[in-house]
């Protein structure tokens, strides 16, 4: 059975989590702190959580996620550092912020570090998850437990969770972009907003579960559907002549150095 889960942060990220571990089959109990009272209000009542100052959540949870903006991870490890944590699970969401940071910040507690994406909130989120020099089998399994209820979970070493964070933790933000702009396009070619939208969207939802179901990879489920001269051909050789394949490239590797910089920036170095 899943412990109580306290959220530190009230954030998009922190309700998408919350949100998709109260659609779960199995019910957990949470608890949430965060400086603007409203937030807890509106998650009470939505998610029927628990509310409270930051002592009673970190001494009511068996897990604590930190979910608070990377600048404000500093603070709140210093205010964490005055409790009693041994035998407690630290899981921080805060991007950019590297293990040495939080190990430091927490001495002798167990930490994992994720990066989940706000997909969570359908119980669809792909969470790249690092494990804490001082974490137990038994931490790892209860990390995985948490996550993999609001979706899939796949562990990587440190070194790669910038990566992560560029592809997957970013990531539905660019497929929202194009979303957006397919959207944009039907509407210039004469169909209205509503109508470019709804073809858009469900364009990419079937799609999408289509790639899930079948074994083909995508470049296969492309071939198939562009015939040789056809209109997908026609778009797709638009694609290629822009250069699409170094436009994703240079912008993952922009969001990986980005993370990178990060890092070093909250660590001080």
């Amino acid at each position: 059975m899943l412990k109580k889960v306290g959220f530190i942060g009230a954030g998009n990220l922190a309700e998408a989590i919350i949100k998709g571990l109260s659609l779960g089959k199995e019910k957990t109990s949470i608890i949430v702190t965060d400086l603007l009272e409203e937030r807890l209000n509106v998650l009470k009542e939505k998610y029927g959580v628990f509310t409270g100052g930051l002592a009673q959540v970190v001494e009511e949870s068996d897990v604590l996620i930190l979910a608070v903006k990377p600048k404000d991870i500093a603070a709140l490890l210093k205010s964490l550092a005055g409790f009693f944590l041994q035998g407690k699970l630290v899981i921080s969401a805060a991007a950019g912020i590297p293990l040495k940071m939080l190990e430091k910040g927490l001495p002798g507690v167990a930490v994992v570090r994720v990066m989940p994406n706000t997909s969570c909130a359908v119980l669809l989120s792909m969470t790249g998850m690092v494990l804490g020099s001082l974490a137990s089998d038994e931490d790892k399994l209860l990390a995985e437990d948490i996550f993999c209820r609001v979706g899939k979970v796949l562990w990587v070493a440190e070194d790669k969770i910038n990566a992560v964070t560029a592809v997957s933790g970013s990531g539905p933000a660019y497929y929202y972009l194009f979303t957006e702009c397919l959207a944009a396009a039907g509407a210039e070619l004469g169909l209205t907003a509503e109508e470019a939208r709804l073809l858009a969207q469900e364009t990419f939802v079937g799609a999408s579960q289509l790639l899930i179901s079948s074994r083909k990879s995508p470049n296969r489920l492309r071939e198939d559907v562009t015939s040789p001269n056809g209109t997908t051909y026609a778009a797709i050789q638009q694609f290629e002549q822009a250069n699409l394949k170094d436009i994703v490239l240079t912008a993952a590797i922009s969001a990986a150095k980005r993370a990178a910089e990060m890092e070093r920036e909250f660590a001080g170095e």
